[in-house]
Parts: C-alpha cells; sequence; structure tokens
C-alpha cells in the first residue's frame, strides 16, 4: 500500500513551507524598508520629486524655434506650429496644477505596501498549512501512528 511519509512527500511539504515563509519573510522586509523609507530617512525618497514627468514639448521642428527665437518673431511659425505652442502651454499649465495635487512618494509607498502584503497574504497561509502538516505528521509518528488531532 502507499506509504503516507514518502522522500517526494516530505521534500514537497519541507520545500512549500520554506517558500511561504520566504515570502512573509521577504513581505516584512519591504514593510520595514518602507517605514524606515518614511520616519527614519526621510531624504531617501526626495530624488522621485526631482524627476517628475513634464509634458512633451509640442512637436515643432527645433530649427525652426530656433530661427523663431533669434529673431524675436513667433510670426514665423506657422498656425499649426502656433496651435501646439498654445495646446502644450495648456497642457502644461493643468500639468502643473495635477502635480502640485500629486504625491508621487505617497503613490510609490502605497505600489510597495500592496506589493508587500501580497507577499505575506500569499506566504502566511502557505506557510502555515504545510507545517501544520508537517507536524501532525511528526505527532503522528512520535504517538506510533496513532492520527492526533489539534
Amino acid at each position: 500500500m502507499f506509504k503516507k511519509n514518502t522522500l517526494i512527500r516530505i521534500i514537497y511539504l519541507y520545500t512549500f513551507s520554506l517558500v511561504g515563509l520566504v515570502l512573509v519573510v521577504i513581505g516584512g522586509v519591504r514593510f520595514v524598508d518602507m517605514g524606515l523609507k518614511a520616519w527614519v530617512f526621510t531624504q531617501a525618497d526626495e530624488e522621485q520629486r526631482m524627476w517628475q514627468k513634464q509634458p512633451p514639448m509640442p512637436v515643432i521642428t527645433e530649427k525652426r524655434v530656433e530661427t523663431a527665437v533669434k529673431e524675436g518673431k513667433i510670426e514665423n511659425l506657422t498656425e499649426d506650429e502656433k496651435m501646439a505652442m498654445e495646446q502644450w502651454l495648456i497642457s502644461y499649465g493643468t500639468w502643473k496644477e495635477q502635480q502640485e495635487k500629486f504625491d508621487p512618494i505617497t503613490s510609490q509607498r502605497q505600489r510597495e505596501a500592496a506589493g508587500a502584503l501580497s507577499f505575506i497574504l500569499v506566504g502566511l497561509p502557505l506557510y502555515l498549512y504545510h507545517w501544520r502538516i508537517i507536524k501532525r505528521e511528526k505527532n503522528e509518528e512520535a504517538n506510533g501512528g496513532e492520527e492526533v488531532r489539534g
């Protein structure tokens, strides 16, 4: 008959217990890292604030813009180029208003928290389930093969 404690089963149980434990540890480490950046090393994320995305310049050839700037005459631009510049100025103003309300660091921390929590939510049940099976089987072996609940 099939023996319950085969080598493959033992390897499977210990491997998945280890994987679950590793996921929990990684999630915990990520939470600690995020907490340290938020409350101890508060300047750690400041670089991200400097590199916020700006709207791209309008599609106008650089030479045409340079010529218009050198001559001081915006009239040298075509109507389409003038419209593109005006649209860009409107987009830039809207972007600037949105950027004042948006905190990229808070957004990044929330993404990191979601990732860390997902590691823990996946790893903890995986670890607990497989480790409980290992403990139950060890108790059964210690009690002479009788099934022990609890």
